[in-house]
């Protein structure tokens, strides 16, 4: 009982130092969560029921503010300014859960797409089978046993399909370095030296040129 009434005694005290309108939300953060949520919604229907503060309901929103001395000597235009001033709040809230969504939303992109290890596993393999192909094609076009148009029009035809392959997936994998990067406070150098990602050039690999 003691615990309730120490409750509502902080609340009410900081609706009057406040004096402005506030959800039962916004006063258990800005008590430092000091009286439970819980409490703090109990609390402010008992100081309604006591008439110590006023209650208004802005859609599925309750917000309360502390009762003035005079309040019933308040002019319409007072209770008007109230009344925005609620309605300001309620607006304030609206657009906090609006953003709240957008970066669930984002965050749910980011967590459906290939995690860091696998795209520098999908990298580390596509590479090395590029430049055994370039190595494989090099050896072709140098040797002096000539192979037939066709046999070449083959090969050719696995080298750039291999080429988009790489691109693809080095593309992917950069894709995801850039997301993580959003929200990284170094540089993207420093995220790929964090992360054991190795570029190509750190590689010394040249990437396949277009025929």
């Amino acid at each position: 009982m003691k615990d309730a009434v120490a409750g509502a005694s902080k609340v009410l005290a900081y609706l009057a130092q406040q004096n402005r309108p506030y959800s039962a939300g916004d006063i258990f953060s800005n008590l430092h969560k000091e009286v439970g949520k819980t409490a703090v919604v109990k609390a402010l229907e008992d100081l309604a029921q006591q008439g110590k503060v006023r209650e208004k309901v802005y859609g599925k929103q309750k917000v309360y503010m502390v009762c003035q001395s005079d309040e019933s000597e308040m002019t319409e235009e007072e209770m008007a300014a109230v009344d925005a001033k609620a309605a300001e709040v309620q607006k304030e809230l609206t657009g906090l859960e609006a953003e709240c969504r957008t970066k669930e939303a984002t965050l749910s992109g980011l967590t459906s797409a290939l995690t860091t290890e696998e795209a520098e596993k999908q990298l580390a393999i596509v590479s090395k089978e590029v430049k055994e192909m370039e190595e494989r094609l090099e050896q072709i076009k140098g040797g002096s046993n000539h192979i037939s148009p066709g046999e070449k029009e083959k090969i050719c035809k696995q080298h750039d399909l291999m080429k988009k392959t790489y691109r693809k997936r080095k593309r992917m994998a950069m894709e995801v370095v850039d997301s993580i990067l959003e929200g990284y406070p170094k540089s993207k150098k420093q995220l790929l030296e964090e992360i054991g990602i190795e570029t190509d050039e750190d590689a010394g690999f040249a990437p396949p040129k277009d025929r």
